[in-house]
């Protein structure tokens, strides 16, 4: 049997995050297919919170077994952005069941802690320029770490001039880059953000593989 899992995640960029959802599956043996939708190519009357994407992929039709939201704790509370969610997939798709995934502030910090990835992604495994990035639950303690991976990444990069502008304007294909790099089991997992992430998912499926899932 295959679970038939839902991704929605802030942009484009956070899908990163699939091949994560799927090794979690199949380390419980479990088959999943994901659905990320694109809503940029849907071209439907959706805004962008999580009740009205929901809302849009109901409207097509199709059924789900769980649903993965993702959405950054930015300044307020990681519980709070999980009832936001809860009552979202309530509202909207009462029955189906979910996992919110809430980073700590931003999903940034998550891909600060691993310094050998964000050398690989920009370009310059072998640099050796200090990045003075944070360590352990620190990370979760930026104020803005999304411009921080950007400086960062421009840093180890060492490009100048016009190499170094269109370096930068890659920054979301380099964030999706350095989330499927991620190492699961490397320092992101001292993040209580990502243990909660991981050890969600590995209940939800825990109880979809016992299920009938896929039926």
């Amino acid at each position: 049997m295959t679970a038939r899992v839902l991704f929605i995640g802030e942009g484009s960029s956070d899908n990163g995050l699939v091949p994560h959802v799927e090794a979690i599956a199949v380390r419980k043996g479990l088959d999943v297919s994901v659905t990320v939708p694109d809503f940029g190519l849907l071209r439907l009357p959706t805004g962008h919170s999580v009740p009205d994407k929901l809302r849009a992929i109901r409207a097509l039709g199709g059924g789900y077994d769980l649903v993965v939201v993702q959405r950054d704790a930015d300044r307020g509370s990681a519980q709070d952005r999980r009832d936001e969610i809860e009552g979202a997939v309530g509202a909207e798709w009462p029955g189906l069941r979910h996992v919110a995934v809430v980073p700590v502030r931003m999903l940034e910090a998550w891909l600060l802690l691993d310094e050998a990835c964000l050398r690989q992604v920009a370009e310059n495994p072998r640099g050796r320029v200090g990045l003075d990035l944070p360590r352990g639950v620190a990370a979760e303690k930026i104020a803005d770490p999304k411009q921080l991976l950007k400086d960062s990444l421009a840093r180890a990069s060492e490009y100048k001039g016009r190499r170094l502008s269109q370096f930068q304007k890659r920054f979301s294909q380099h964030r999706l880059r350095m989330l499927e790099l991620l190492d699961p089991e490397g320092p992101v997992t001292c993040l209580p953000s990502w243990q909660a992430f991981v050890n969600d998912l590995d209940k939800a499926f825990e109880i979809l593989s016992h299920g009938s899932c896929g039926s």
